[in-house]
């Protein structure tokens, strides 16, 4: 099993031997002198909520992760971070709250719609802030995605006020996923030649009323359709990266998506467009992430990397992992071991929508042709009426929940 070890000093020591561990794993971190002891405290605490064990082996400090997290942990885990998100901006939150209540729509309207999703990109200010205060309103940490992106608004065009159904965004890949390189049948360099073609949907989320109508599943519909691949393609017909240098990468082969909360994803499984998954299981996550850390220790850790002379970029078209390299310089300079801090983050389950029909050849260099599916966003909503409203619509607990709602309920 790995075990971490904490390394000791006196100030450091004094912390751990005269306050209990629950303590530590409460919101009131002591401050101290040092940087990095109070880094150190902040990891220890963010390590104690998700259940490590800390014991004293000789004379040494040790944390040892669980062998797996339950749905309840990663929950809790995650709570630690939204919240303290929250409260840092719940000033601005209470600001915004009302132009966000007037873009939505009450249940009693939402039932007589036709739902008929429409797209909207965000690019202005007033985009901008609706789409920062909807991210606000799901249970998982809102952070800011660093290289590509587009973030976007679901409207309802059934509706005279075009109310929001929900949100998404897309942003540039992670360099590395195990199970989801051999899925695709890359290696180092195929990687690097080609995961530019790739994007993650790093949001996907339906706002009530339109939730508990399986708004989601629609949105998740949505990012497969042509005219999402369109916008896509329109914003990066001119662009390269600065990783390559590569010009011509606005075609768009896969989005790859992970489950919330454990391995299984109630939203992507079995969703289907004729006969066909939409969402492919393809693997799980290897564990390495962020989303353990909150967003306190990172800034902490941040603090001291810098304090240190180290410049950590995170420009467009530097990749998507500089929370991560920010952690493990932080941890180098701790002595400490980031693979095991980084390792025993949350599991998830892999899902791909392939938007090519040669998505395979095309993202091995097998072909330059991309040959595009065709999923018109039109015939993807009337699926996800027919499959998935309908059998919603017919359940009168979820008719009366919906119908009792009213924007002026919606609270962060």
């Amino acid at each position: 099993m790995n075990v971490l070890t904490v390394p000791q000093n006196n100030r450091l020591n004094s912390h751990f031997n005269n306050a209990s561990f629950s303590l530590l794993a409460e919101d009131n971190i002591p401050r101290t002198r040092s940087l990095s002891n109070r880094v150190i405290l902040l990891l220890v605490r963010d390590l104690l909520r998700l259940g490590w064990s800390f014991r004293t082996n000789r004379d040494k400090f040790e944390l040892v992760p669980p062998t797996n997290y339950e749905k309840e942990i990663i929950k809790e885990g995650m709570s630690f971070t939204r919240d303290a998100t929250i409260t840092g901006n719940r000033q601005w939150i209470e600001k915004h709250i009302d132009i966000g209540r007037k873009n939505l729509t009450t249940g009693f309207n939402a039932l007589k719609s036709e739902i008929k999703p429409i797209i909207e990109v965000c690019n202005t200010q007033k985009q901008k802030d609706l789409f920062r205060l909807y991210r606000y309103y799901w249970s998982s940490p809102a952070s800011e995605y660093v290289g590509r992106r587009i973030r976007i608004l679901i409207r309802d065009d059934g509706l005279p006020e075009k109310p929001v159904i929900g949100i998404a965004a897309i942003g540039s890949s992670i360099i590395h996923i195990p199970d989801r390189d051999k899925w695709i049948g890359w290696n180092i360099k195929t990687r690097t030649k080609h995961i530019i073609y790739m994007m993650d949907a790093y949001i996907i989320g339906a706002l009530p009323p339109y939730n508990d109508l399986l708004g989601g599943k629609l949105i998740t519909y949505i990012l497969a359709s042509d005219e999402l691949r369109k916008i896509y393609h329109k914003k990066y017909t001119k662009s390269e990266t600065i990783i390559s240098g590569r010009k011509r990468i606005s075609d768009l082969a896969l989005i790859m998506t992970t489950s919330l909360y454990g391995l299984n994803s109630s939203q992507y499984n079995r969703l289907k467009y004729k006969n066909s998954l939409l969402c492919k299981p393809i693997g799980i996550t290897s564990g390495f992430g962020t989303l353990h850390i909150t967003n306190e220790t990172f800034m902490a850790m941040r603090e001291l990397v810098e304090s240190k002379g180290f410049k950590i970029s995170h420009q467009f078209g530097m990749g998507p992992n500089w929370r991560m390299r920010v952690i493990r310089t932080a941890c180098d300079l701790l002595n400490l071991d980031s693979d095991i801090i980084l390792k025993h983050s949350f599991k998830r389950g892999i899902y791909a929508i392939p938007l090519m029909i040669n998505w395979k050849s095309f993202l091995n260099g097998k072909t330059r042709k991309p040959i595009y599916r065709n999923l018109p966003l039109q015939s993807l909503t009337k699926h996800w009426q027919e499959r998935w409203l309908s059998m919603r619509k017919s359940n009168n607990e979820i008719l009366k929940r919906v119908a009792q709602f009213t924007p002026e309920q919606f609270v962060i």
